[in-house]
């Protein structure tokens, strides 16, 4: 602001913060006011990776089926609405809270695998489910600033916990988005319009446990056809198995690669019939079946690029949108903004 350099060393600065904020005056910068306030919408959508699985039914004993199960596609989707308060501590460092309230669902496809007799694994039943939740967040974060070349970088980070209500435990989260713009002032006083592009990196928590209605995760018909279809093909493959080790000589059980095939399709086959037993005894139970579940969950790829605008109409009011894409995340933030001194 070296045309304003005069008028702005003219007018003491009249707030506490930030911390330097009269030095800096002094030399001619107009800072922002100290303290706001944004209302932000956030869509979201992401590809999953999930490990290490464990299923129960009403509260009884959990099955191992990360050997059985495959996830061809695991989706996540999340609307949320956030307040955000901030302050300017330092004239190059802003802390904020976040509060939030979101609803989020997660899609999976899979299927349920068993290997035969020469190793090849089979798919005996597969089935699509989708589960909703609702979710309430608080954070904290900070986002240092710097000047370069006319243009600015800052490096937004965040620790959010989000308390889901079909979760055991709050979900931990951290973001870091570093982002790279420059502002362009229009002959308005105090009206400028900004654009920037960075990056967006989210890490959460990957153990996941909790506790859903099997019927709100899929129809009860839909699912006892799976069960059935399913069960045949164990049956049927059992007996494949049994009769292939059977027909095998003393010599040749004792081989420890046929002895190898032999242990993991009856392993497995035990794991897949028991399972499957269960789910078709819940289902004919009654309708309040409620399924446990225990896993590993990430996101297929942490980073994603970014592009965003704020249009700022004065010092107290501003616009902002950001889009994310590529990679695996997508993603759209909307909000408005207002500032006042502190």
């Amino acid at each position: 602001n070296a045309a304003l350099v005069d008028s702005i060393k003219a007018k003491p600065y009249p707030y506490l913060l930030p911390i330097w904020g009269a030095k800096v005056t002094a030399k001619g910068y107009n800072l922002p006011y100290s303290a706001g306030v944004s209302v932000n919408y956030l869509q979201q959508e992401s590809a999953l990776v999930i490990d290490n699985l464990f299923v129960g039914f009403n509260n009884g004993p959990m099955y191992d089926l990360d050997e059985i199960v495959r996830f061809d596609d695991a989706t996540s989707r999340a609307g949320a609405l956030t307040i955000r308060p901030d302050v300017w501590i330092l004239p190059f460092l802003n802390v904020y809270g976040v509060f939030g309230k979101a609803k989020t669902s997660t899609e999976i496809s899979a299927g349920v695998w068993i290997p035969d007799t020469a190793s090849v694994w089979h798919e005996i039943t597969s089935f699509t489910t989708k589960a909703n939740f609702e979710a309430v967040s608080a954070g904290i974060g900070m986002t240092p600033t710097i000047g370069i070349g006319g243009g600015w970088l800052a490096l937004d980070m965040n620790c959010v916990w989000s308390d889901v209500n079909a979760l055991d435990k709050p979900v931990f989260t951290f973001v870091f988005g570093p982002r790279g713009g420059k502002t362009f002032k229009f002959k308005r006083p105090d009206q400028s319009i900004a654009f920037w592009a960075g990056g967006f990196r989210i890490k959460y928590s990957s153990q996941t446990s909790g506790s859903l209605n099997l019927s709100d995760l899929i129809s009860t018909d839909e699912l006892q056809g799976k069960v059935d279809q399913g069960l045949e093909k164990v049956d049927q493959t059992s007996a494949q198995v049994e009769s292939w080790w059977s027909g095998l000589t003393p010599a040749e059980q004792k081989n420890p690669i046929n002895a190898a095939k032999y242990e993991t399709a009856n392993r497995t086959l035990t794991t897949a019939s028991n399972i499957l037993t269960t789910v078709d005894g819940a289902i004919n139970d009654d309708q309040s079946t409620t399924v446990q579940y225990s896993l590993d969950k990430r996101l297929k790829d942490a980073w994603n690029f970014i592009l965003g605008t704020q249009f700022q109409i004065n010092k107290h009011l501003m616009l902002r949108a950001e889009v994310g894409f590529l990679g695996s995340r997508q993603q759209f933030m909307t909000g408005v903004q207002y500032r006042f001194g502190l």
